[in-house]
């Protein structure tokens, strides 16, 4: 069982043992697949302009994990070449609240009418823009924007209320 990923031309991989660099016009990025109960059944290998990941057992977990890996290989090389985006929207119904960003953490002041601003990390190299009711993440590691974009959905989940009263919160729209 093998899964075969194509490198576009501006890209550049290396990969040591179970460690993937990938360097592209955006910035670059590494990446550890090292599992000590896969380490003898897969195998990471650069041939010319592809990453073959290969598997010499067909068994249903070890298929899984390449086909993961692949598809976190292919990311990166996404992520460097093109770059993520996620989309969030601020609704609020009751109390107008408002979002900063402070160094790496996001502040949500007055959410609810709360006197204690809730606060939220950004993780990785994100960059996060507030403009009106929108915010924008976007970076070049696939998993750091969706934490961002989680993070600030989490942070602004009401508890102890019906949430078909009470519609306010950040939500990712794209």
């Amino acid at each position: 069982m093998e899964k075969i990923v194509e490198i576009p031309k501006d890209v550049e991989v290396k990969v040591e043992n179970f460690r993937v660099f990938v360097k592209g016009p955006k910035g670059s990025l590494e990446k550890d697949f090292f599992s000590p109960l896969f380490q003898k059944d897969i195998k990471i290998l650069k041939e010319g302009d592809k990453i073959v990941v290969k598997a010499e057992k067909e068994r249903r977990k070890i298929k899984a994990m390449v086909g993961t890996i692949a598809s976190h290989i292919n990311n990166m090389m996404k992520g460097v070449k093109e770059g993520f985006q996620a989309k969030l929207k601020i609704v609020y119904m009751h109390f107008p609240f408002t979002v900063k960003v402070s160094g790496n953490e996001i502040i949500v002041s007055n959410f609810l009418g709360e006197k204690v601003p809730r606060k939220t990390k950004i993780v990785g190299d994100c960059k996060v823009e507030v403009k009106g009711d929108e915010i924008i993440v976007s970076g070049i590691d696939k998993e750091a924007v969706g934490l961002t974009a989680a993070n600030l959905e989490r942070v602004t989940k009401i508890k102890r209320k019906d949430r078909r009263v009470f519609m306010d919160g950040i939500f990712r729209v794209e």
